[in-house]
């Protein structure tokens, strides 16, 4: 029998210290410092890497009126706010053992986590659609896909992303149902977690379509222009763009599923076998790769997007030049200094 079996569903809708022991699983201090090194280590870099990638999408006007940066800038933003609410919540709960004063307000928190990731997710969904239309019908993107639409379709996702997470807290939830509570989510339905299981899935398999069909397309545009480089022109040079954005695409799906199948595994299995403080303990490891698949994104547009690299090698370069102004300052100062008075020297002498 486990902690979470010692109390009664009535007892864990409590928020207490007894109550909400058996969900923080880290036993010993090596974990908790683990734990908290890898929150720190991957939560900095996050907020550090899609700060700079909103900064140099929203600083640039190319960049900020092309819908494909419209929904980059909107995975930034919601990597960004998973890494700032994931953190502090989650180091919080599992290595200070701090617990909320109300069931509301942990609900709350996990909305914010869950509204983070899914977006985050759903953006991924929203750019690979803007591939898929990108490379299967190019000579119509611009009609199909435009800024308004784009902000629209934004809009809608950041609602329902909102609608979906916020269930919890707006009555589906274990205590107020008096159902099955999960064993890895305090006051989380199970069949609410179910449900949350299966909109990602779905979510998944749409984007592996859509890519599957991309790739495909995108194989199919390398094969043509290799048989007819003299006909290489405005046409071509946009295939190629459309292609090296799939493969950069595809880098963010394989990270995406390599970050997110382990702790879907692991909530899958909750729903049907109880589980051991062990594998809790490897959930709460788990979860951390989605902090880190939060963390990777960013570097993957950064090393592949031409348009952010450049517009990103600019502005270092501005900056160097800009401190070895403020450097050389001084010394001309002092060289103009000297030589204004060895001018009025001479100017005394001759007099």
């Amino acid at each position: 029998m486990n902690n979470c079996e010692m109390y009664e569903n009535a007892s864990k809708c409590i928020v207490s210290s007894k109550s909400m022991e058996c969900f923080m699983v880290l036993s010993t201090q090596a974990q908790k410092i683990s734990i908290a090194t890898l929150c720190g280590l991957f939560g900095t870099l996050c907020i550090f890497e899609n700060c700079l990638v909103l900064y140099l999408i929203f600083s640039s006007p190319g960049t900020r009126r092309k819908p494909s940066y419209i929904f980059i800038s909107s995975l930034a933003l919601a990597d960004l706010l998973a890494s700032i609410i994931f953190v502090r919540s989650f180091v919080n709960f599992h290595v200070f053992n701090e617990t909320d004063s109300s069931k509301e307000l942990f609900l709350l928190k996990l909305g914010g986590v869950n509204t983070s990731f899914t977006a985050s997710l759903s953006s991924l969904l929203l750019m690979a659609l803007d591939r898929y239309i990108s490379i299967s019908r190019p000579s119509k993107y611009k009609l199909l896909v435009t800024r308004r639409r784009a902000w629209t379709a934004l809009g809608v996702l950041w609602v329902t992303c909102l609608a979906t997470a916020f269930l919890p807290l707006m009555g589906w939830n274990c205590c107020t149902l008096n159902s099955a509570c999960s064993e890895l989510f305090p006051f989380v339905d199970n069949n609410y977690l179910s449900t949350w299981i299966c909109l990602v899935m779905i979510l998944l398999g749409c984007i592996v379509c859509a890519y599957t069909h991309v790739l495909r397309r995108a194989h199919q545009h390398v094969a043509y222009m290799g048989k007819h480089q003299v006909h290489v022109g405005k046409q071509n040079a946009r295939m190629r763009m459309d292609v090296m954005l799939a493969k950069t695409l595809v880098m963010v799906l394989t990270v995406l599923v390599l970050c997110w199948l382990p702790a879907l595994i692991l909530m899958i299995y909750s729903i049907f076998v109880n589980l051991n403080n062990h594998l809790r303990q490897v959930f709460a490891f788990c979860s951390t790769l989605c902090l880190l698949n939060s963390m990777v994104n960013p570097i993957i547009y950064a090393l592949r997007s031409k348009e952010l690299y450049s517009s990103l090698r600019m502005r270092l370069s501005r900056c160097r030049r800009q401190l070895r102004t403020s450097n050389d300052s001084p010394e001309a100062e002092s060289v103009h200094r000297s030589s204004m008075i060895e001018t009025v020297c001479e100017d005394v002498h001759v007099m």
